[in-house]
């Protein structure tokens, strides 16, 4: 297990997991998100290809509607 921080919040994973493997680890519904690891947003296409590492930072961004 790692630990990375998870919008600001100190989370334990399994070593060499994807991004996409996080996203389902917390059950973090994809739609309408963004994903930043250390203040770079990673397309969903590289979400699986994406290894998260030991004290990274991973930001999750919510698209919202408003006016």
């Amino acid at each position: 297990m790692i630990e990375v921080k998870l919008n600001d919040s100190a989370k334990k994973i399994p070593l060499n997991s994807s991004l996409e493997q996080v996203m389902d680890l917390f059950s973090i519904s994809t739609k309408g998100i963004a994903v930043a690891v250390n203040s770079f947003v990673i397309p969903k296409d590289n979400w699986p290809k994406t290894i998260v590492e030991l004290n990274d930072d991973i930001l999750i961004i919510k698209a919202t509607q408003g006016g």
